[in-house]
């Protein structure tokens, strides 16, 4: 029995991955890299900021320490916090589904997003205290698809628990099904036939898709 909810965060609660994209490019640009929606969309969405940027970086032949990537992230940061404060998208029924979820189980968040853009926006949502716990980039030390933040979920949420995830990228469900887990996709950033391919249990195309019936029996 289906008995706590694990959420991605961006791509399907909040909607920001164009402002994410677009405070890749401003940072970026300082050094003078471009990068496009479908680069972004097919090569990095669902990658962490580190992930992401050390894979653009190694796409073009530079180099990536890990001190160059993390100066990058911290660029980025006060971009994409100035955008979100005026930008902030949060996906039709989003609140309602947490809330939702919460009555009938644990819900906790395991996303590539740091914590401080993940605590902001729950707080911007009002739901950060139905949220049990965030495992965030912060908390791991691979990025989706690699299994280990949906390993550290399982984990906080103990040997009773049984999971379903909600995601958005390929990424992310191949990253919820390595950990073992259910996975409930949502059609907000790739298309059905991919997250199908990707291994996802169910597809839905939007969060009002999501009736209890549907996550418990996915």
């Amino acid at each position: 029995m289906i008995n706590a909810t694990l959420f991605d965060f961006n791509g399907v609660l909040v909607d920001d991955e164009a402002v994410h994209l677009r405070a890749f490019r401003e940072v970026l640009a300082t050094r003078s890299i471009s990068l496009t929606d479908a680069e972004y969309t097919d090569r990095y969405l669902g990658f962490d900021d580190f992930g992401a940027f050390a894979a653009i970086l190694r796409d073009r032949g530079m180099p990536a320490t890990d001190a160059i990537v993390r100066a990058l992230i911290e660029e980025k940061v006060p971009v994409y916090m100035r955008a979100i404060a005026t930008e902030l998208r949060v996906f039709d029924g989003a609140a309602e589904l947490v809330q939702r979820r919460a009555a009938r189980g644990v819900v906790g968040i395991v996303s590539g997003a740091l914590r401080h853009e993940i605590e902001h926006c729950l707080g911007v949502m009002k739901v950060r205290a139905l949220v049990s716990f965030v495992v965030s980039a912060e908390d791991t030390r691979a990025c989706k698809p690699d299994p280990e933040g949906y390993q550290l979920g399982i984990r906080k949420l103990g040997a009773t628990a049984c999971a379903i995830v909600v995601e958005d990228s390929v990424a992310g469900v191949v990253a919820a099904k390595a950990a073992g887990l259910r996975c409930i996709a949502i059609t907000h950033s790739y298309p059905r036939a991919a997250l199908l391919e990707a291994g996802a249990d169910h597809v839905a195309d939007t969060l009002a898709d999501l009736t209890d019936e549907v996550m418990e029996g996915a």
